[in-house]
């Protein structure tokens, strides 16, 4: 009885010797191996990371210094390369970046205007179809008043497109610079985007008439009689209306 016990004590001990050798040896293979596998997931990912930041942060930085160079260009004297580059400082500038003094010393209009628009489209039997007049002004109108925070597209968007076509056209509406020509289709993508958000069916022409009525002085005479401006009819393609 005494050997069995023995023996069998001995054999627990072995056994428990063998677990402590194991477990002292650390993880199966298999353990360490997906252990690596997820280690090596995380660097590559982390490195990927660190790829994109880099890469935004340069696009960023060679953004702003395309940004600085063309704008100074553009405020700055009349030389050779501004006058070498102008159409692509003008493309990158106009409308968005538009650099004026009217912050500072703003100009209010002295004028009250009034921005219709209607479309034509020809159709299939080649008959020619007009719609009614759609006044552009009173959208944005509606959209300023009683509104506390009116957004800058529905005070400026529309108003700065025409008075930048006033400058630029006078009183003729030919288009005889690379400008002039941008500011034309920038005003008649406006209206077309206005009024195809606004009326359903589809068009390939558009016209606007500009209705201008003066502000008098208080006490002053009668008013002038407002002033209408006729444009002549736009080709509107697919993909800018």
């Amino acid at each position: 009885m005494r050997k069995t016990g023995w023996a069998v004590s001995r054999g627990i001990k072995s056994a428990d010797a063998k677990e402590l050798q194991r477990s002292d040896s650390g993880p199966a293979p298999q353990e360490c191996h997906d252990e690596a596998v997820v280690s090596g997931m995380r660097q590559r990912g982390a490195r990927a990371l660190k790829a994109g930041l880099r890469t935004v942060v340069v696009l960023c930085l060679v953004t702003t210094l395309v940004h600085v160079v063309l704008v100074f260009l553009h405020v700055a004297p009349a030389n050779t390369v501004s006058k070498r580059y102008s159409p692509t400082v003008n493309a990158w500038v106009y409308p968005y970046f538009e650099q004026n003094w009217r912050l500072f010393a703003p100009d209010p209009d002295s004028v009250n205007r009034q921005i219709l628009a209607r479309t034509a489209h020809t159709g299939s039997d080649g008959s020619v179809k007009v719609s009614a007049w759609f006044d552009l002004t009173a959208v944005d109108n509606s959209a300023v008043e009683h509104n506390p925070f009116p957004s800058h597209t529905a005070q400026n968007l529309l108003r700065r497109a025409w008075t930048t076509y006033t400058e630029t056209h006078g009183g003729d509406d030919k288009s005889r610079t690379e400008r002039a020509l941008m500011i034309q289709k920038y005003l008649r993508n406006i209206a077309a985007d206005r009024f195809d958000s606004h009326n359903s069916g589809p068009f390939d022409f558009i016209q606007l008439r500009v209705v201008t009525h003066p502000i008098p002085a208080p006490g002053s005479s009668p008013r002038t009689p407002a002033e209408v401006r006729l444009l002549p009819w736009w080709k509107v393609t697919t993909h800018e209306k």
